[in-house]
């Protein structure tokens, strides 16, 4: 019984007149939708009607719709009432307005609110004429273009509720559809990112899915501190480009300054594996750092080979029977003089004609070497 009567309440309501003194007293509703009046397909919006704390009922009604399309009642007293549609198709699509009831009557219609779905058809390609890049104070022309035969081209700008521009569809020499958007002088303190949409006449609420975004890269005199940003600049993509690219160049740098360190401490250490010296290049060393610095190694040797020749073979083999019996550190001969050795060879050839060498072991320990 009383959801009857509320029904007959609320076609009353509907269809009742309401004079001009009524709708005079009462304020108008203002209507809106979140999170915005354009909803991709299968989202969901909210849409909002606000009035007076005196409202006692709220009407949603659809342009080409008879009736009604909702009804809220406040669970308590409030100025607002809240309209939730879940999954956003084609039948949601169109123009709404909102009015409410009081105990003083009915009130007028809000401004109209057009809800628009999007992504039922291809979308276009957006592009900038002759470039995206902007001198401050320019203007440009933005290309929204597609292949699919849509009567109508929408821009949008990124921050704004509303279509910047609505346009007609002119059909190009190379057979694609597309209209051409004129854009105002364009500043740096603004950010300047647009899409665009098609539709066709009948289904003027349906549009395509959005083109791929487009910003206005404006070039221009550094922004003035006291005026308000509407968005970050133009050029924080590009800052943010070089500070990467900046940072990767030093990690480059750091890498290979490591790698060429590691390269020459492992040339080091070959270095000193392959560094110690064959005994008997010790032994020469030796002779070389403990002996006179005005005798040549190549004359050393030499003189040895002189007295190794004019030593008679008897001398020689006992020689070496007494430096095989001799610890190896009591021959070292190293530390003869080459004055000696020159004085010993040149008293040689007297030995040969029948004279014997004065020191006979001292040529039988330089055999040994």
């Amino acid at each position: 019984m009383t959801l009857s009567l509320a029904a007959l309440l609320l076609l009353g309501l509907s269809v009742g007149p309401r004079t001009q003194a009524q709708a005079g007293t009462l304020r108008t509703p203002s209507i809106w939708a979140e999170p915005g009046s354009v909803v991709p397909l299968g989202h969901a919006v909210t849409i909002w009607c606000q009035g007076t704390l005196e409202a006692l009922v709220f009407f949603l009604y659809k342009e080409e719709h008879e009736g009604h399309w909702d009804v809220h009642f406040p669970e308590k007293p409030g100025n607002t009432a809240k309209f939730s549609i879940t999954y956003m198709t084609d039948t949601y699509a169109g123009w709404y307005r909102c009015f409410y009831r009081s105990p003083t009557g009915l009130s007028e219609h809000s401004d109209p609110l057009e809800l628009v779905l999007t992504g039922v058809h291809v979308k276009p390609s957006l592009s900038a004429v002759p470039s995206p890049f902007v001198s401050s104070g320019g203007m440009v022309t933005l290309q929204c273009a597609s292949w699919e035969k849509f009567d109508m081209f929408v821009l949008m700008k990124e921050g704004e509720p509303r279509p910047s521009s609505t346009l007609d569809s002119q059909r190009h020499s190379r057979g694609h559809f597309q209209a051409l958007f004129p854009v105002d002088p364009v500043t740096p303190r603004l950010r300047w990112t647009f899409r665009c949409y098609g539709y066709y006449r009948h289904a003027p609420q349906v549009w395509s899915q959005p083109s791929d975004p487009l910003e206005l890269l404006v070039s221009g005199p550094s922004v003035d501190p006291s005026l308000p940003l509407t968005g970050p600049s133009p050029t924080a993509g590009l800052e943010k480009y070089q500070k990467i690219l900046i940072r990767v160049s030093v990690a480059s740098v750091l890498l290979l300054a490591l790698l060429l360190l590691l390269l020459q401490l492992q040339h080091q250490k070959k270095c000193c594996n392959s560094g110690a010296l064959h005994p008997e290049a010790e032994n020469r060393a030796l002779r070389k750092s403990s002996g006179s610095g005005s005798v040549a190694p190549a004359r050393e040797e030499t003189q040895y080979a002189e007295v190794r020749e004019f030593q008679p073979e008897e001398d020689t083999q006992k020689d070496r029977q007494a430096v095989a019996s001799e610890d190896p550190q009591d021959v070292t001969y190293a530390q003869l003089k080459s004055l000696n050795l020159e004085q010993e060879t040149s008293a040689h050839p007297s030995s040969q004609a029948g004279e014997p060498p004065a020191e006979p072991s001292m040529y039988a320990a330089l055999a040994v070497h």
